[in-house]
Order: structure tokens, then sequence, then C-alpha cells
């Protein structure tokens, strides 16, 4: 039957694919390949937008057919001949050119990468609570389920909407629609989905660049993929190598990683039986390092992840941006409009990486070949000044993009309002944006642990982009750079800078600007960032939060760039025939550097190889007790009781009636709570989590959607509605209209015996050490 449902979603995949391809074809057509990877996320933009905007009226499957019926109208218009139609006629458009082995490719890429991702899940299916964000994950996926308007309620913090980003779960539970398919497959499946998306986009996009940049579109193509969905940061194959030297010298090293990461001596000079692949995504002290394979591992159906697709799809319309010539006006403006359409929905998918679509625009438009102010009214007086001085046109092509991308983001946040006007307005949590100090930087170890395959690469693909003047320059500047960043504590000055600001150099002064270098200026950019500035908020502490989300952004920024990079090496390795010792000129130099580039290419491919291997052996180690894609199959195995009431109320209970179960906080003001673990463990609020029924107080995490007082204000209510006399009990459950009160192991070990012996709770479900009552509201005293 999971067979039947894996295949029931590529036919689900293969349809979406076939009816947007005209789209791509379009929005694509001056590149190669003409977008065929990049159609899945196009059609999901296509079709979810209609629905979250219908959905604020009415949401349901039903809403679904409006945005279905959007979707292939758009595709219609793209894909058919209009003047056929009129003639009755169904046969596509002569000008439209879809390339059928470009198309083959990429399913492929997308089908391996699904089925990889199904395979992992199947090892590893359960929406535990430990170790990530899968209760909030799920109870989002399971309350849009249950939801019958826009945006849905809150599981944990009923009669309240939701104060998170919920985009990526309301495109899943539409996949889910679309195939019939229950919330504990579509988790795992749509997981696996989102995957597939990410990789085979960021083959399309590595592909493109490859073939107009003179390499190996395929082989391009293939590392793109491979470094952002399979390849890892240094620190497993530095963990290894670091075992191959000698004792004394070993625990030397060991000791300076330690004293300046987040790891142990212990942990560094651990066996290969002891690994874990936890320990590769934290390693700067005081964040979390994640890159796409370890999340996907994990497996949490997050928003940093499902927001990835759609910033390479972002990437993709700069990139065809750029490819576009100054006349074509019209067609310049289109992409740009289209840009704004995807940060939109970006905003309610991945909030976090909504201003990264539009620095990958600003890039794309400032150092493409069309001049950016062409996009303006009035560009003849424009064309007259710029052509005063080349500080006049330099200074007209960024204020022409600042002016051009200003208005695509102000559209985007007029277009994504209703999400910001009632799940990011009020609701009393702060957040403010802090300078970082010195102390708490990264350092240089943890920056090159972390992105040193990358640094690498891009530094010989500069040294290759730079003439032989420059070089020696450039090279003189980094020495003091690296002077300056070891007095001030600031590492990504000498590492990560130099990438934005030589590449600026190297872009604007280039016959032929690459768009490969307009990436990796943008994830350095953001790596820069991060080291300057963080948001501080309650989901930290410090500038964890901030980390985590944005180096997930710069790893597919610059895993994507990293295939036409290594393929140039390839490609200018096989080029350089004519090297020869007894020369001693810089073309020999140059054909010296193209060898070590193919050298370059075999090092970091197997060194960013070893972790998936290890990780995807240690998955298949700890199986399950069945190998299935049931998310909540876990329950049944480990807590049975809690698991059958769980099923009642999942499957007896329609839409969102309010539960009362205990708090997701050990904190009390009159109760002693014996939980030993509450947050991120099996007690944090099972019953609202894996059913999308709505309970009065969850997880704490809603102290940073709220505000504390909103929050434990409802915890001391709830904490009334169990111990408190029953004219309390009795007017606080009217108050928040509960409908169902849970007792089980979790009440019970927070507030000892609880009286459920009065005349308005009637108990409808019993499994074992758990009841079920309902409120009968008729009965309140």
């Amino acid at each position: 039957m999971e067979y039947a449902l894996v295949v029931r979603w590529l036919v689900m995949f293969a349809a979406l694919w076939a009816v947007g391809l005209p789209l791509s074809a379009r929005l694509f057509r001056r590149l190669p390949g003409h977008g065929a990877g990049f159609t899945l996320p196009v059609s999901l933009v296509v079709v979810t937008l209609p629905v979250y905007y219908l959905g604020h009226v009415s949401f349901g499957p039903a809403t679904l057919l409006v945005g279905l019926g959007v979707f292939v109208v758009a595709s219609a218009l793209s894909g058919l001949d209009r003047t056929a139609l009129r003639r009755g006629e169904v046969r596509l458009a002569s000008d439209l050119d879809i390339d059928t082995r470009a198309v083959a490719e990429a399913a492929a890429v997308f089908a391996l990468a699904f089925f990889f991702a199904v395979g992992i899940r199947a090892l590893d299916p359960a929406v535990h609570a430990g170790g990530g964000e899968k209760f909030l994950d799920f109870g989002l996926l399971q309350s849009l389920a249950r939801a019958s308007v826009l945006p849905p309620e809150d599981m944990w913090f009923a009669g309240e909407s939701v104060r998170y980003y919920y985009g990526g779960h309301l495109v899943s539970i539409l996949l889910a629609w679309l195939t019939g398919t229950e919330p504990e497959f579509a988790y795992n499946l749509a997981l696996a989905g989102f995957f597939g998306f990410l990789v085979t986009a960021a083959f399309e996009l590595g592909r493109g660049i490859s073939v107009v940049t003179g390499s190996n579109g395929r082989l391009g193509g293939i590392l793109s993929a491979f470094f952002v969905g399979f390849a890892s940061n240094l620190v497993t194959a530095g963990r290894f190598l670091l075992r191959e030297l000698p004792e004394d010298i070993q625990r030397q090293l060991a000791q300076f990683v330690a004293e300046r990461s987040r790891y142990t001596v212990a942990q560094l000079l651990a066996r290969p039986s002891e690994f874990s692949y936890w320990d590769a995504s934290r390693i700067i002290p005081g964040t979390i390092n994640e890159f796409p394979l370890f999340a996907w591992l994990n497996g949490d159906l997050h928003a940093h992840m499902m927001g990835t697709p759609f910033l390479l799809l972002a990437a993709g319309l700069a990139f065809a941006y750029f490819q576009t010539p100054e006349d074509a006006v019209r067609e310049r403006r289109l992409l740009v409009g289209v840009t704004a359409v995807v940060g939109a929905l970006q905003v309610v998918v991945d909030t976090w990486s909504f201003p990264s679509i539009f620095g990958v625009l600003f890039l794309g438009m400032v150092f493409a070949p069309a001049r950016p102010w062409t996009l303006l009214p009035g560009r003849e007086r424009l064309r007259a000044l710029t052509q005063q001085s080349p500080v006049a046109e330099e200074s007209a092509r960024l204020v022409g993009t600042a002016a051009v991308v200003g208005v695509a983001g102000v559209v985007a946040v007029v277009l994504a309002s209703p999400f910001l006007l009632s799940s990011v307005a009020g609701g009393g949590s702060t957040r403010t944006i802090e300078i970082l100090g010195p102390v708490d930087r990264s350092g240089f170890g943890p920056l090159l642990l972390v992105h040193g395959a990358f640094i690498g690469a891009f530094a010989l693909h500069y040294v290759q982009r730079l003439g032989s003047k420059q070089v020696l320059p450039v090279a003189l500047g980094l020495v003091v750079l690296t002077a300056v960043a070891v007095v001030h504590s600031f590492a990504a000055l000498a590492l990560v800078v130099p990438f934005v600001v030589v590449g600026w150099v190297v872009l604007r002064l280039a016959d032929t600007p690459r768009f490969d270098t307009v990436l990796i200026v943008a994830g350095a950019g953001l790596v820069a960032l991060v080291e300057l500035v963080f948001v501080n908020e309650q989901a930290g502490p410090g500038r964890m939060n901030t980390v985590f989300k944005t180096y997930m952004q710069v790893w597919v920024l610059w895993g994507s760039a990293m295939g036409p990079v290594l393929a140039g090496f390839v490609r200018d390795a096989a080029d350089a025939s004519d090297l020869s010792l007894p020369n001693v000129d810089f073309h020999v130099r140059s054909g010296a550097i193209r060898v070590v580039g193919v050298a370059v290419v075999v090092l970091l491919v197997a060194s960013t190889s070893v972790y998936a291997g290890l990780a995807v052996a240690d998955h298949a180690q700890g199986s399950p007790p069945e190998v299935t894609l049931d998310a909540t199959a876990f329950a049944e195995w480990y807590h049975p009781d809690e698991a059958t009431a769980i099923t009642w109320l999942d499957e007896n209970v329609e839409g969102t009636p309010t539960i009362l179960t205990a708090p997701g906080t050990s904190w009390s003001a009159t109760v002693d709570d014996k939980r030993e673990h509450v947050m991120y463990a099996w007690r944090g609020n099972p019953e609202s989590s894996l059913t999308g029924v709505p309970t009065v107080a969850g997880w704490a995490h809603e102290v940073g959607y709220r505000g504390p007082d909103a929050y434990y204000d409802r915890v001391r209510d709830v904490d009334a509605m169990y111990v408190g006399d029953e004219s309390t009990r009795a007017h606080l459950i009217e108050s928040y209209d509960v409908q169902y009160v849970w007792v089980g192991p979790g009440e019970r070990a927070r507030y000892g015996e609880i009286d459920t012996d009065v005349p308005w709770l009637t108990p409808v479900h019993r499994s074992g050490s758990v009841v079920v009552y309902e409120v009968e509201e008729a009965r309140l005293p």
C-alpha cells in the first residue's frame, strides 16, 4: 500500500511537471534547458498562491480546485497557439521551445533525489519530539488538514491563529489532497518531494551556468546537485584525517580545535563506530550549522528547508534576467515581476529567506550586461545623465537597480500582507537587530570547517578570473586583512569578505561576467552579515537562530555555484595540453593551476562525501521495528495506550474544538511538575501535535510568538482548570470554550490526582491510563 502511495506521488509530480512546462519554458527561454528543472517550483507557486488568498475566505480541498484551474489556464495561455484556439484547434504555440532532453535529465535527477529521501525517511519516519521541530511541523500539517479558513488555528494556543510561517506546510497539505494521502504519510512524502525540488533546481541552475560559461553542462549540473543535496562540511573528513596523525600531535590539535569550537577532545578523536550524524551540525559555538543532507536526515518538515527550492527558483529568475539583452525590456520586467510573486509566497514559506530573494535579484541586475535603469520611465533622460562620466554611469546602475528591486520588494510585501498582518503583526514578542561583539564572532577554524570546501574552490576560481597583474596585489591585500582579522577577532574579514569585494570588481570589469560569481558574492555577503548583526529573539540564545536560518541559504547558493566552478576547472585542465615544464612563464603557471584544479575537484568531492556514507549507514543500522513512511507509527510502538487515544481523537473529533492538556512547559506558579522533560520530549503535548486539535497552552515556543505574559497567563489558567476549585474550573472551561479534557500520564505527573467526578465531565474514551472526557456545556455550573 505504501509503495502505491510513492507511485501516486510520482504520478502527481509528473502531471504538475507536464502542465507547468510551458510556464517554465516561457520564463527561462534564454537559458540552456529552458528551465526544465525549475518547473515543479514554478507549478507550486502558481497553484498555491490562489489557494492561499481564497483560503482566507474558505479553505479546503474544494479551494484547491481553484488553484488547479488557475494553473491550467496559465499554462494554456503560455503554451497553446491562441490563434488556433480561436478556430477551435488545440496545439502548442510554434515559438514554445521545450528541450525534451533537458526535461529527461532533470526528471532523472528528481527521481533519484526523491527516492533517496524516501528511503532515508522509511528508515527513520517518526515525527518524534526530540532533536528537532517535528511536533511543530506535523502539528501545522494537521492543523491545515482540519482548517476551514486561513490562517489555521494554532494547535498550541487554542482560539488564536498560528503566528508562524506555514506556507511550506500549506504546499504539503495541497500535495496530500491531490494524492488523497493522510497527513501521517504525506509528511514524509512531502519531505522527500521538497528534497527533490531542491536538488533538481540546483542541477538546473548549475547546468545552465556551466553551458553559458563554456563548460560541460551535465557535469556542472551534477556537481551542483551533489554539493547542494549530498555533500557535507569538512568536519567528518577532518576527524578521520586527524586520527591518522601521530598520537601526540593529534591530541594537541584536537585540544586546539576543541577550545575554538563546540566539540570536545573525545568527540574529535572518536572512532568511526561512535559516529553520529548530529555532530557535524554543531561547530561554531553558540550556533547551529546545518546543511541540506543533515536537515533531511534529521527529518523536520521545516520552513528553512522548504524555502530552499523557491530561493533557487528566484536565483534562476535572476540568472534569466542576467542573460536577457537590454532591448528586451518587457521580458526583463516580467522576470522582475515574477520574482516579486515568488518573494510573496516565500514570506509565507520561510520569512527568513525573503530578503535573500531580492538580494540575489539585486546582484543579478547590477552585474547584468543590461543597464537596470533602462527598465524605468524616462529612459532617454537617464541615458543622457549616465553618459557624463563613468562615476555617473556606475551610480545610475546602483540607484536604478535599487529602485527596481525596491519596487519589486514592495509589491511582494503587499501581496504577502494577509500573512504579515495576521500571523506576524502584534503578539507581544520582541525582535531586535543587534550588533555582534568580537567575542561572539566565528573563529578561523570553525569557519573553515563549515565553509572550507567552498572557500578553497572559490579562491581558485577567483585566481583564474584575475589577470596575472591582479593576483599579487590581491594576495598582499589578503595578508593585511588577515592581520586585521586576527587583531579584531573577525575571521570572516579575511575568509569571506574578499569574495564580496574581489567578486564585485571581477564582475564589473569582466567583458563577459559569470553568474556563478554572482552566487558566490551573494553567499559571501550572507556569511559576512551574520558576523556583524543578528536578530535577538526568543528562539535563541543570542545569534543561534540567525546563523541557523542563514547558513542553509548560504549552502544552497554556494552549492549551486560549485557545479559550474568545478566544471570550469575540469574544462580548463582538458584545454591545458600545452603545459611544458621547461617554460616558466605565466601561461605555464596557469596551466599548472588548471591541473591542480582537477585534483581539487576530486579532493572536494571525496572529502565532502565521507559524511553521507557514514550517516546513511548509521540510519540503516538504527532501523525502526517496521520500515514504513507512517510518521506516527512510533507512537504505537513506544506509547501504545496514549497512541490509541490520540488515534481516537484524530479520527472521531472533527474541526478544531479545544482540548485541555497539560501545558508544554514545566513552569508553574502553583504545582510541582514531576515530568522530567517537556519540550522536545514525548510529554510535550503529543495530543495536539499529532492531531492538530488545539490545546490551551502547548509548547513554550508560544512565548516567542506572543510574548511571555500571554503564554504564562494561560499556563496558570490550565493549572487552575485541572486542580482549582469547581467554580474556578467551570468558569475557565467555559471561558476557553474547552470541549474535551485529556487526563493521562503527563497530567498525573504534573498534577497528581485530578478530580474528574463532576457532573459536567463525561468520559468518551479510555485506553490504559488515558481517559478523554467531553465537557457537557449545559451542565456547567
